[in-house]
């Protein structure tokens, strides 16, 4: 989660909310994520 979240430009603990569907993430956010894992943002929302 660390490493995600700093490649991905925020906090640790955003990461960990959005895994366990406590935070509702952001079109923004999601394509932050999937540029840090190098993947498609929709294959982030299958």
């Amino acid at each position: 989660q660390e490493e995600l979240a700093e490649a991905a430009g925020v906090h640790r603990t955003y990461v960990g909310m959005i895994e366990r569907g406590e935070k509702n993430v952001t079109i923004y956010n999601i394509e932050r994520i999937a540029i840090a894992l190098d993947v498609p943002p929709g294959s982030l929302l299958e």
